[in-house]
């Protein structure tokens, strides 16, 4: 378990300088979401990582699929999760979604990188799944 978290840490550390990387180039804030997106899946792919997009993700209730899954911003080596926005206001809820995001697959690390803070390291949130 040890040696996944230090895995899942390099990665989110990986994930956070392509992010900043992403911002500096294109010039800060002020673009949609899908931008900032659609450029850190290039910059991470350049880094050699594996990056799934818009990823769904059914939802069980009880017995029964729902017709309508979650998206996954972007699933990482398969291990961390990054919800992409690009918003002046920040809200917690980000943040609540995400663990609802690693409950449902089961994974320990997601980062909501809003995009939208002139500092990008004021916009990154680590969130972690305590099971």
């Amino acid at each position: 378990m040890r040696e996944r978290a230090i895995r899942e840490n390099e990665i989110s550390g990986q994930i956070v300088d392509a992010a900043i990387e992403v911002h500096r180039t294109l010039g800060g804030p002020g673009l949609l979401e899908s931008v900032y997106e659609e450029a850190l899946v290039w910059e991470l792919g350049l880094r050699g990582f594996e990056v799934q997009r818009q990823l769904l993700l059914p939802i069980r209730y009880k017995d029964q699929q729902l017709a309508t899954p979650l998206k996954l911003d972007l699933l990482v080596n398969r291990s961390v999760i990054v919800e992409c926005k690009a918003v002046t206001q920040y809200n917690s809820i980000f943040e609540a979604q995400a663990l609802t995001y690693l409950r449902l697959t089961n994974l320990k690390l997601a980062l909501v990188i809003n995009f939208g803070d002139r500092l990008l390291k004021d916009g990154i949130h680590r969130v972690i799944n305590g099971v």
